[in-house]
């Protein structure tokens, strides 16, 4: 296993960091991750969906951007989304510059879904496969690229989730090439507030439906 540490400098010049694993037997496949403000790759959704795609022989690109400071927490919305859209975009343009894939899937949790609106229309990724955990549905950049995209998608997120819209959701599941995974009861984090032997099972499903995704 090859593991490569870099790091770009993204919006006003502040630094990104991203970490690309290379399993030994090259497939030509990348999975790229790109995680919540508060739920980094080290999270459980993070860490078995890397195993999930290390054992099937992709390539595995973690986006470590962090937007816990008090720069961006001072940002307003839109001059957030400008500063995810440059990050990523910056990054994307120093991996594909050196590596060429075959097939990509993109995952994105939460903020990470902001990316996934800020990228999917790239020509690299137009036959990508797009995972769109707890996505923000409130913002209307993200819900409309999700119900526009003609990438095979896969949304997951719970009814107890405050950025979950039903009608928004209900639009979602009537899209052919999207499959939308509802967890009732379920949070934020996609778990129970109050039960984590139950938010065990949880974490298993989604695991399962991202590792079954096609």
């Amino acid at each position: 296993m090859k593991i490569s540490k870099k790091t770009v400098l993204g919006y006003k010049e502040i630094p990104v960091s991203y970490q690309l694993f290379q399993p030994e037997q090259a497939t030509g496949q990348l999975a790229i991750m790109f995680p919540g403000r508060g739920y980094t790759v080290q999270g459980p959704l993070f860490h078995y969906s890397t195993g999930v795609f290390l054992n099937k022989g992709y390539d595995v690109l973690h986006v470590n951007y962090d937007y816990t400071t008090e720069e961006s927490n001072a940002m307003e919305l839109d001059e957030h989304i400008k500063q995810i859209s440059i990050d990523v975009n910056t990054v994307m343009d120093q991996v594909l510059s050196t590596s060429t894939y075959e097939n990509y899937t993109l995952i994105g949790k939460s903020i990470g879904t902001i990316a996934l609106s800020s990228i999917i229309q790239r020509n690299e990724f137009a036959d990508a496969r797009v995972i769109w955990l707890t996505p923000l549905l409130h913002l209307d950049g993200v819900f409309d690229k999700m119900i526009t995209s003609t990438q095979p998608g896969l949304c997951i997120i719970g009814d107890q989730d405050p950025c979950y819209m039903k009608e928004r959701f209900d639009q979602l599941a009537m899209i052919e090439n999207m499959t939308s995974v509802l967890l009732p009861g379920t949070e934020h984090s996609l778990n129970y507030a109050d039960k984590p032997i139950e938010s065990i099972d949880v974490l298993k499903k989604v695991i399962s439906e991202i590792s079954a995704f096609k």
